[in-house]
């Protein structure tokens, strides 16, 4: 496994091994062979984790409404985190 950096630095200073090794953590899993796509399940929602190219895009699902947020990769991968796991 990546070892991470701190989880104040900027996402976009984590190689892409970490980033993967990262959303791992989280619980997330890879979709197919889309290396920059990521399914996250939790009890009361899910989320898909897309990798683009200016921004991080999480949408999460719940009781058929979606909702989208883009996170920069200037931001904290702890701040991502937690948003990402406040979920929708």
């Amino acid at each position: 496994m990546a070892s991470l950096p701190e989880a104040s630095t900027p996402l976009y200073s984590h190689p892409l091994p970490a980033l993967e090794a990262w959303l791992r953590s989280l619980g997330a899993r890879q979709q197919g062979t889309h290396g920059t796509v990521w399914d996250l399940h939790h009890p009361q929602w899910s989320a898909r984790i897309q990798l683009e190219v200016e921004d991080l895009q999480v949408s999460w699902h719940r009781e058929g409404h979606t909702s989208v947020r883009h996170f920069p990769y200037g931001l904290s991968r702890a701040d991502v985190e937690a948003a990402i796991l406040a979920g929708p």
